[in-house]
């Protein structure tokens, strides 16, 4: 115990525990808490050892201060800002699957509105473990039974720790490139470096690449769009003359289906009794009209962004970026090519977006502008009076009634967006809310999962109910699609049993297939609806709703194809680099069957050959779109007819007064709703059983009584 002690007095001894310690614990969240894929003993090795290289970097700082109480406060430091950057990876891999980008980090600020309860539900007891090596030290010194070391200490010791950590960031560096050749020169999954290098490195490495971007970004030019003009004239697919037009000068409302997946149409719940419960009843029927164009085989394709992403890609036809989020990263400064501005443009639509959150959330106030959004309604423009929200803004049954108001105000034609939000992790509802029974698994976020979506469920056909009665539904095109996966690959195995497949056996097609999503385009007064099983991504989506619209596309800048084009591109890239295609799903290194679902152990050349044009596909379509917005190449190619957005001429303050002046001002011409019903509210015409407004009406009543 004594010569314990008497290490521990010296600093490289008090520093050599901390390494260890933050160490051990840096190892123990590899395994514990990140799918990184390791296989065989070489990688198992070289996890073992990568964590190792950039504590002993790092901590070193320490050691360069001669003041023995600098050097020690220095090393906690250091050592408290490292460990909440593993604990923040651990926390955001929980529910992303993902690692945090420099530039989520810095933009915190963009994404935290309703956060807290998210990271609360994502805690877990062993949490206590990753804070306990901070614990240990500070008790050592605070007990004495370590002391500060205050002997003169010479700088060529810090030197030496610092050198330590190079030589050994080289082997392991060396490891790494001969298990995994070209690692840093290709285009890396963030998992490869984690496995291979660390977290530390990577969130380096990160910001290194973040700002690389911005300086291609300043030196980028016209020649820069020559590439992605040449790929947008080969993708491009013909529109079906069937389908082309067949919504022309309706209007447009996308219902945004928060973290809603395919599995859920048509699913049924079994309860304790052996009784089976309709999970969505009324998207299912939607799914299902001859008035509705649906699909079942088209997956999200959002990064880090999430939903955010979801809608950069639905708008622009562009994927959101490899790290970070799109809207974070490059909303407010870029030049888009949007959805907006190309109805606003070709046909005079009027476009708004709606949703029950502070506008800031994800940047939105001002992407949405640079995308020339006219009406932006938030948070702001809604009741969030105690009992009304949850954790990410309004409920949905009160978020869909309370847009009525400002529905009804647009002039039409419009193209408008409504942003749900009750559905989303980790799925809280209070209990007046509830009439749907949780699923019994051992996961409460999965249980959950079919209670909100049950929620939702309802609040549309509220909504619909309310289009009908009004007038609005025979006129319009109502686009519900899914943002993004609800379980994440990491909660699939405990869902696994309600789909009937075994948590053992599940693997990375499994994973693949859970990021469908319904897109279904219901269309009034057509009758030739059916279920359409073409595979696409949401990067199809634009060109798909344009062509509908009897709007060409031939010189817009779209990465997707139209979804019933018979020259549509079938290839659906993730943004991870993921592939998936009628004939083969490539998941890492794995390809699988994708009829079939078995993996393709020892593939032919032939099969080879195939799927590495998928993959060369894939990454053409990524890496372009990528240079798009990390670039700003928009800026350097205007379609024919296409207006100049002017961000500081839109105002997302006063409204409402902004519509009634626009509406007086166009006299007999004006075509909203509201003036059209002869200048009376159609809010009265929306029926809800929403338990708050009942609550209130209740309460009114007894007042005036």
């Amino acid at each position: 115990m004594n010569k314990l002690k008497n290490v521990l007095n010296t600093r490289i001894g008090f520093f050599s525990l901390a390494v260890v310690l933050f160490w051990a614990k840096t190892y123990f969240g590899y395994k514990q808490e990140f799918s990184l894929g390791v296989t065989g003993a070489m990688q198992q090795f070289i996890l073992f050892v990568n964590p190792i290289a950039t504590i002993v970097l790092f901590f070193s700082i320490a050691l360069y201060f001669k003041k023995s109480k600098k050097a020690y406060t220095v090393l906690f430091l250091v050592h408290i800002v490292m460990s909440a950057l593993l604990f923040a990876n651990i926390l955001y891999y929980r529910e992303f699957s993902d690692f945090l980008a420099v530039t989520t980090i810095f933009g915190a600020g963009n994404v935290a509105g309703g956060l807290g309860a998210s990271t609360l539900a994502l805690l877990k007891a062993r949490d206590i473990f990753y804070w306990l090596d901070l614990v240990i030290l500070f008790g050592l010194l605070a007990t004495k039974f370590v002391k500060l070391d205050d002997r003169l200490y010479k700088k060529r010791s810090a030197v030496a720790m610092t050198t330590l950590a190079v030589t050994l960031f080289a082997a392991n560096l060396a490891l790494a490139e001969s298990n995994r050749p070209q690692l840093l020169t290709r285009t890396f999954d963030r998992n490869y470096i984690v496995k291979y290098l660390g977290i530390n490195f990577f969130t380096a490495y990160d910001g290194y690449q973040t700002a690389q971007s911005n300086q291609n970004k300043a030196n980028a030019d016209e020649s820069d769009m020559d590439a992605v003009l040449s790929y947008v004239d080969e993708h491009y697919a013909e529109p079906n003359p069937e389908m082309f037009g067949v919504a022309e000068d309706r209007n447009v409302i996308y219902l945004h289906l928060e973290s809603f997946q395919q599995f859920l149409v048509d699913y049924k719940l079994e309860d304790e009794n052996g009784e089976l419960h309709e999970v969505t009843p009324f998207i299912n029927s939607i799914f299902r009209d001859q008035q509705t164009q649906s699909f079942t085989n088209i997956f999200h394709q959002v990064g880090q962004g999430k939903t955010a992403d979801s809608e950069m890609i639905l708008e622009n036809s562009l994927f959101g970026l490899p790290q970070g989020g799109a809207f974070t990263q490059v909303g407010g400064s870029n030049t888009f090519q949007s959805a907006y501005n190309i109805l606003e443009s070709e046909k005079g639509y009027t476009s708004a977006v709606m949703h029950g959150n502070v506008g800031s959330f994800w940047n939105r106030d001002n992407t949405y502008k640079q995308m020339g959004v006219d009406y932006f309604f938030d948070s702001s423009y809604y009741d969030l009076s105690e009992g009304n929200t949850l954790e990410y803004g309004l409920k949905d049954k009160l978020f869909f009634n309370e847009s009525a108001q400002y529905l009804e105000q647009l002039p039409q034609p419009f193209y408008t967006k409504m942003i749900s939000v009750s559905n989303h992790f980790p799925y809280p509802l209070d209990e007046a809310n509830v009439d749907f029974k949780p699923a019994q698994t051992t996961d409460e976020t999965v249980n959950n999962y079919f209670v909100t979506a049950h929620y939702l469920d309802q609040a549309v056909e509220e909504f619909f109910n309310y289009l009908k009665a009004s007038g609005l539904y025979d006129n319009s095109m109502i686009i519900l699609y899914g943002d993004h996966y609800g379980i994440s690959n990491s909660r699939n195995k405990a869902l696994a049993p309600l789909l009937g497949e075994d948590p053992e056996t599940w693997n990375g097609y499994n994973d693949d297939m859970m990021q469908r999503i319904p897109l279904m385009y219901h269309i009034p007064g057509t009758t030739n609806g059916k279920i359409n099983e073409a595979f696409g991504g949401q990067i199809d989506m634009l060109p798909t709703m344009m062509h509908l619209l009897g709007i060409q596309t031939k010189d817009k800048v779209m990465m997707g194809t139209d979804l019933f084009s018979s020259g549509h591109d079938q290839t659906v890239a993730f943004r991870n680099g993921n592939v998936v295609s009628p004939k083969y799903t490539l998941n890492g290194s794995d390809s699988y069957d994708t009829v079939t679902g078995q993996l393709i152990e020892e593939p032919s050349q032939a099969i080879l050959l195939e799927q590495e044009q998928l993959k060369e596909a894939v990454s053409t379509q990524l890496s372009l779109s990528d240079s798009i917005l990390h670039s700003d190449l928009l800026r350097f190619y205007t379609p024919a007819g296409l207006n100049k957005i002017d961000p500081s001429s839109y105002s997302y303050q006063n409204q409402i007064e902004q519509m009634a002046t626009i509406n007086n001002e166009a006299g007999d011409n004006a075509t909203s709703l509201y003036y059209l019903n002869g200048n009376r509210s159609t809010t009265d015409l929306y029926q809800t059983n929403a338990p708050e407004l009942m609550e209130s009406t209740d309460s009114e009543t007894e007042i005036k009584e």
